[in-house]
């Protein structure tokens, strides 16, 4: 299970571990995923590879409703610009996925932000866009 992270879901978020180096990436996919640790690398059920995950406080509570931990994860799917590069059938040459934001904004508790490197655009993007 997943969902598009929040401020508030990210408050207990200790570190961001990354599996690969994210420096040339254009962009890459966030995710909230109920796991079942604080830590370490959670299993990935996705087409494409994870890139990296969060990892949470030791404190950090179970949800209430489903007794699991809510952490991030990064990944991209095969049809992903950064898996593509130069290919002008590539689905997202311009533009990104709902969940993409540029890696360079990824931080432990903080939400990754859509900038015009993660848009494939030279424009400059402002809150909101």
């Amino acid at each position: 299970m997943s969902a598009m992270p929040q401020e508030g879901d990210l408050a207990q978020e200790a570190e961001i571990v990354w599996l690969e180096d994210p420096t040339d990436l254009d962009y890459v996919r966030q995710a909230l995923d109920k796991v079942n640790t604080r830590k370490g690398k959670p299993r990935y059920e996705r087409d494409g590879r994870l890139l990296g995950y969060s990892n949470l406080q030791p404190t950090a509570p179970r949800s209430a409703d489903s007794g699991l931990f809510a952490r991030r994860t990064f990944y991209l799917l095969p049809h992903d610009r950064p898996n593509r590069p130069g290919d002008p059938d590539c689905p997202y040459n311009v533009g990104s996925p709902l969940e993409a934001v540029d890696p360079r904004t990824i931080h432990a508790g903080q939400v990754g932000q859509k900038t015009a490197r993660s848009q494939g655009t030279t424009e400059i993007m402002t809150a909101g866009t």
